[in-house]
Order: C-alpha cells, then structure tokens, then sequence
C-alpha cells in the first residue's frame, strides 16, 4: 500500500476526475443536441454572433491577470496546515483584487460596446441582439469576480468534485431547459438570454452555499482587505508574471472567431464553432480526468521527493498520451461523418482545416501535463514566452489568414503552440522546476509518437475495411465509432504499456488504488 500522502492524493484526483468526467460526459451530450435545436431554430449567424462576442469579453477577461491561479498556489501551505487565518485572509485579499477587476471590466465592456455597430458592421441581424448577447455574457463573468471567486479554495483543497456538481448539474439543466424553449415558445433567443441568466443566479447561490458549508470561517468581511497585498508579497509578484501569461493565453483561444469573422462572415464562425464543439467538449472530458491534480502535484512537489515526481510525470505524460492520440486519432476519422449525422453534409469544413484542427487538438491537449507541473512548482517567471506566443500568433494568423483564409489563421495559431508550448514549457520545466536533462522528456515524446504512428496505421486499415456507412444515420454511426474508438484505445495502449515504463506504472497505480491488486 502506498504512503499515507500518496494515497490521499491519488484517491483525490481519481474521485474528482470521476464525478468531472461523468457530468462532462452528460454535458456534452446534451450539449450536442441543444446545438443542432439552436442551429435549425436559431441559425448559423446567432451562434457566430455568440462565439464573436465571449471572444470580445474574452479579451477584457485578462484583467484578471492570472490571480486565480497564484491564490491556489500560495494556498497549498495553509490549507496542508490548517491555518485558517491565513486561508481567510488571502481569500480576502483575492476578493479585494477580483472586485477591482470587475470594474475595471464593468468600465471597458461599456466602452467596447460603443464600438458594436463597427464592430458587427456586417451582421445581419438586428443590433440589439449584439448588446444583449454581449449583456448577458458579462452578467455571468462579473458574478465570477463579486460572488464565486471563493471557489478556488476547493480546487486548491482537492475538493474539485464538489464545484464539479454545483456548476454542471445546473448548466445541464439549463441547456435542456433551452433547447425546449428555443423549440416550442416564441421569441427563442429572448428565453436563451434569460435563461443563461438564470443559470449564472442559481450556479452562484450553490456553489457559496457549498463553500460556507466546507468553511463556515470565511463568512465575515476582513478588515482592510487590501492592505494584505503587503503580507502575502508573493501573491502580488506571482500576479504580475501571470498577466502575461493570460495574454498568450487569451490569443491563443480567443481571437481566431475574431480574425476568421473580419476575413469572412459570421456564418464561417458558426461552421468552425460546430468543430470547436466537438473538440472543446473532448478537451472538457480530458480536463475532467486532471481535475483537481494541480492541487496533488502541488502537495507531492512540496515533499521534495525528485525521483518520485519524475515517476508520476511519466505515468501522467503516457497515459495523457493515450487519451489524446485516442481522442486526435478518431477525430481524424470520425469528425466528418458526425457533422453529417448531427447537422448536415453543408456544414462540413475541407480535410486540410480538419487536419489543422486535429494538430491543435493534440498539442492543446498534451500541454496540460506539463503545465500542471509548472503551475505546481510556481514557475511564472518566463514572462517573454507567453509576449513571443501572442505575437507569433497573431503576427501569422493575421499575415495567413490574409493570404490563405481560415487555413491560414489556424496553421499561424499551430506555429506558435509550436514554438512556445511543444519546445519550450518542457524545457522550462524540465531545467528550472525538475532539474532533469532535457533529453529524458525528448525521448519520452520520441517513443510516444512512435507507438502512436504505428497505431494509427493500424486503426486506419482496420476502420477501411468496417461494413457500417458512419454517415447512414445516428446508429450506424455509433457502432462504426464505437468500433474505431476500441480498436484505437487497444492498439495504442497496448503498444504503451509494452512500452513504456510510465504506462504500466499508471496502470499499476491505478489497479493497486482500485483493491484489484495488492501493493
């Protein structure tokens, strides 16, 4: 049997992954469906409208500068030893901030929507659809600062699974609630706006009622709240890094709506959103099996334990591997014949566009593993990566998409994730937080992408030569996916854990935690 500390984390992170990954399962199933009702009621230009519009708020959003993620960081420590002053005073001091933010976004969204008729100067539906959308989208942000910011101490507590069920339940419910209002009753986008916000009133009374009750100390204001920014230095220092680090993260996964929106129209932002649902809501499940492991790692590293956190980062890296590929590989294969069956053959985007969106996919979703690890170590000082990202970012999405299109955009967001994510976060990690040679991540990755050429191959051939039309209808593509999914999942995995050492250690973890084998 593991240590006491081990075991503690490792049967955490399985309980916050599990409820995570149920709910997100039931979430995007139902999202599915609630997209196909909005687009054959609401159409393809609301929906482009929707994505312009988060991206907007998006970019104001930075303000929050990363503070979220040094509040978890410096609550390790307080929350391992129980220290509730301290834990309620940087709480404090996150509320004091976050309220400042708020206005601060309160000020700049009434500025930016000044700029809508310019801004949406080609969209054909009626203005105030923009203002409202944009309206009831910052309602639900602020509510993130001024009511639920507290939240954080419940990830940084490992108790994820508890947001987990606050937030999903009620957002399942809400999709359903509009999908049979946008389909039944009239004037359908006025009951999807008030239904979202409904949905942000009900996920704020929960998610406080569930944090009073897990830390009945908090309640009660703490005197001169801002004046803790002086006690809790690291807390500021860690802020300022940060900022620039949501930068990058802002343009990586906001702007390109906005640039394929002023190359084109709102309805190619519609048609590239129907695959950014497919692969956000994958991206969603493959969070939910990390969920709550930053809070793990974070106590591991604190042990000081180099070899033991070498190890966990090989069975987290192979068995993010395994999801990942599984999950980039039957996009490849699948994605198509689903846009057929879920909302039609005229929604379909070209192969090369499909091909840009798998390579995104893939490296979006392996980054996640060494983040968490950098995230955990604390390590923000890198502050030119993140201004290198953005600029190479928008720098080749503007300049190819100008040239090329939406192929462009995206093949200019790839090279950025490229450069930045792919080679220098592991770098980073490795050198300054693990203090390992570089070469061991190197050839780790090498002989994963090797497992994962010869496996492709394999599910290739086999998917060929399956007797079901995928494109014939929601059961014959169900069992054709089906099919592709488990030959995928056994081929690739199979080939790891023969392998790789991190796959059958995970393997082993895994099974030991489950009472299946004795340690």
């Amino acid at each position: 049997m593991q240590s006491g500390g081990g075991y503690t984390r490792t049967w955490n992170s399985i309980r916050n992954s599990t409820v995570a990954v149920l709910l997100q399962f039931v979430a995007l199933l139902v999202g599915f469906f609630s997209r196909k009702i909005f687009l054959d009621y609401l159409g393809t230009e609301i929906l482009g409208l929707n994505s312009t519009a988060s991206s907007l708020l998006g970019f104001l959003n930075i303000a929050e500068l990363g503070i979220g993620v040094a509040i978890s960081v410096t609550l390790y420590k307080p929350l391992f030893d129980d220290d509730r002053l301290t834990i309620k005073e940087i709480v404090a001091l996150q509320g004091w901030l976050y309220k400042r933010i708020a206005w601060f976004i309160i000020i700049g969204s009434a500025v930016l929507m000044c700029f809508f008729p310019r801004i949406f100067s080609k969209m054909e539906l009626p203005m105030w659809y923009a203002y409202a959308t944009y309206a009831v989208l910052l309602f639900s942000s602020l509510l993130g600062y001024f009511v639920n910011y507290k939240q954080i101490l419940l990830s940084a507590d490992q108790k994820e699974y508890k947001i987990q069920f606050s937030f999903r339940i009620v957002s399942i419910l809400k999709m359903v609630v509009q999908a049979l209002a946008v389909k039944y009753l009239d004037n359908p986008y006025i009951w999807w706006l008030g239904l979202e916000v409904v949905n942000a009133v009900l996920t704020s009374i929960i998610i406080n009622k569930v944090i009073y009750k897990n830390y009945p100390y908090l309640k009660g204001d703490v005197a001169n709240a801002g004046k803790l920014r002086h006690k809790y230095p690291d807390v500021v220092t860690k802020v300022k890094q940060l900022f620039f680090h949501k930068i990058g993260g802002f343009v990586l996964s906001q702007t390109s709506p906005i640039i394929i929106y002023a190359y084109a129209s709102l309805t190619l932002v519609a048609l590239y959103g129907n695959y950014m649902i497919i692969t956000n809501n994958l991206n969603y499940l493959l969070g939910a099996m990390l969920a709550g492991l930053g809070a793990s790692v974070g106590n591991m590293i604190a042990e000081g334990n180099r070899p033991l956190v070498l190890k966990v980062f090989k069975e987290l890296f192979s068995s993010r591997f395994l999801a990942v590929m599984v999950c980039s590989i039957c996009i490849w294969i699948l994605a198509d014949p689903f846009i057929c069956v879920w909302v039609g053959s005229e929604y379909l985007l070209d192969r090369t566009t499909l091909l840009l969106i798998v390579a995104l996919f893939f490296l979006g979703g392996m980054r996640t593993v060494v983040d968490t690890f950098i995230n955990s170590y604390g390590l923000f000082q890198d502050i030119w990566a993140p201004i290198a990202e953005a600029v190479l970012n928008l720098g080749f999405s503007i300049g190819l998409g100008y040239l090329y299109g939406l192929h462009g955009i995206l093949l200019g967001v790839l090279v950025s994730q490229l450069v930045i994510i792919f080679t220098w976060k592991p770098y980073f990690l490795f050198t300054r937080g693990m203090k390992e040679p570089i070469g061991i991540y190197i050839l780790l990755y090498a002989k994963h992408l090797a497992a994962a050429a010869v496996s492709f191959l394999a599910v290739r051939a086999i998917s060929g030569i399956i007797p079901v039309d995928p494109a014939a209808g929601i059961w014959q593509f169900l069992l054709y996916a089906s099919i592709v999914f488990v030959c995928c999942t056994l081929i690739l995995g199979g080939v790891l854990y023969a392998s790789e050492f991190g796959m059958r250690s995970f393997v082993k973890r895994m099974l030991t935690i489950t009472g299946v084998i004795k340690d």
